[in-house]
């Protein structure tokens, strides 16, 4: 049974597992949008000085993601990658979430001696890597990574929606709601669109 809230134990783990104590979390916000990049990012908490709530960003209120996101970046370090559009399109989303990963790690002003990625899979590392399922809920520096990555996220996408005012990604992110799925038949594809994923293709060939 896992604790309710993230913890240290993974990190232990892995630290004993490689003999490295600088252990690094990795995750991504937006693997499914069909607009707007992967964002990416990596945390290297300090044990004895981290924000106190910190969990799987999806069950955190915006408000406390934001507040966690400042915390964050004064207690612990922090880096971060992005994979663009063009990325995923020419390398597919899996490829680009990969390489967003090893970005935000190379991001890092201290190079990590090993690090958890939250999933089934790790991206390609200068460094003994390993993926925990459900990380972002079991360890906090998953955890922390998570919150980082939406908020970055989230906040590209508000800016883009001032640009681009009638797909509503300031509420759904570039995710295919219905709301999104009617503004892209009534005004089109924009270049922030990902054509390499399957409604987007759909909506080109039906234009």
């Amino acid at each position: 049974m896992t604790s309710s809230s993230p913890n240290f134990d993974a990190e232990r783990r892995l630290a004993q597992k490689t003999g490295g104590q600088t252990i690094a979390g990795v995750d991504e916000a937006g693997r499914g949008p069909w607009a707007g990049p992967v964002v990416a990012a990596a945390v290297i908490l300090d044990p004895s000085n981290f924000p106190a709530g910190l969990n799987d960003s999806k069950k955190l209120s915006e408000t406390s993601r934001e507040r966690l996101f400042d915390e964050i970046f004064g207690s612990a370090r922090v880096g971060v990658g992005i994979s663009t559009v063009a990325d995923i399109d020419r390398d597919n989303i899996l490829q680009a979430t990969m390489a967003a990963m090893s970005k935000a790690v190379g991001e890092l002003s201290v190079a990590p001696e090993a690090v958890l990625i939250d999933g089934n899979r790790c991206p390609s590392l200068p460094c003994p890597g390993e993926s925990l399922v459900n990380g972002d809920a079991l360890s906090l520096s998953i955890a922390a990574a998570s919150i980082v990555a939406k908020v970055t996220r989230d906040r590209h996408m508000r800016e883009l929606d001032e640009a681009f005012p009638d797909y509503g990604w300031a509420r759904n992110k570039g995710y295919g709601t219905a709301e999104h799925r009617r503004a892209i038949q009534q005004f089109g594809v924009t270049e922030h669109h990902r054509r390499s994923f399957k409604p987007i293709r759909e909506a080109l060939n039906a234009a």
